[in-house]
């Protein structure tokens, strides 16, 4: 397990946050579709919090996107970067997932975020922070819709309907069980909305939430767990 401290000029304030949001939502790249669905490595990453002591764990869980077996495996924990502020939770979460990506032993091919890409109130979450940092290919799979409205899919697997903001398609709503409540997809960076879904679909064979987030959210829970109880915070 990795440990991460917070970096050295790491944004302390919203104003600060904010600025460094508007420089990188510039270096986003939509106008590539991405790799093929059920090809390569698909990475699933996501973080725990132990909010009273400050740390944060994350996982970066790497699969054989054709069979989705569980091929490589990399945990980092460290110390919660920023305050809680909606529409800036990736600066919480950043340091620690990059270091969990990082000690991967491979090429994490196209990361899923369990989050937001460009359906974000300012258009740059997760998915699209990540992307741009690496390069790599990110989508963001999310379980609600933050701040943006969407038509009820049609009931049937695979139905999707656009996921709006101010106007604006963002994303979309996608049934990955028949009658069961949507998953909401995003583009991060590097890969197109058609392709984003696809990948969602070939990555939720069973289960409403892709494989890649179920991995990830069982593995940050194991590491956040064995780091408070090891030290009591992050050393």
């Amino acid at each position: 397990m990795t440990t991460v401290h917070i970096p050295a000029g790491w944004p302390a304030t919203e104003d600060e946050a904010r600025a460094v949001q508007d420089e990188l939502r510039g270096r986003v790249i939509l106008d590539e579709p991405g790799p093929p669905p059920g090809t390569g490595t698909v990475t699933g990453v996501d973080v725990a919090y132990d909010d009273e002591r400050g740390v944060v764990a994350a996982a970066a869980v790497a699969l054989d996107a054709a069979t989705l077996g569980r091929i490589a495996e990399a945990t980092a924990v460290g110390e919660v970067s920023f305050p809680y502020v909606p529409g800036l939770l990736a600066f919480r979460e950043i340091p620690t997932v990059l270091a969990a990506l990082a000690a991967l032993d491979r090429d994490p091919g196209l990361v899923v975020c369990d989050g937001y890409g460009l359906a974000h109130p300012r258009r740059f979450g997760l998915a699209c922070h990540l992307g741009v940092l690496t390069g790599l290919p990110t989508i963001g799979v999310a379980k609600n819709p933050f701040t943006s409205t969407y038509q009820e899919p049609d009931a049937p697997r695979g139905s999707s309907s656009p996921l709006l903001a101010e106007g604006e398609e963002v994303g979309r709503a996608l049934r990955t069980r028949a009658g069961v409540k949507p998953v909401f997809v995003s583009v991060g960076h590097r890969v197109g909305i058609d392709n984003a879904c696809a990948h969602t679909l070939a990555l939720a064979p069973k289960y409403r939430i892709p494989e890649t987030t179920r991995h990830a959210d069982a593995l940050c829970r194991l590491a956040l767990r064995a780091a408070v109880g090891r030290t009591g915070t992050p050393g």
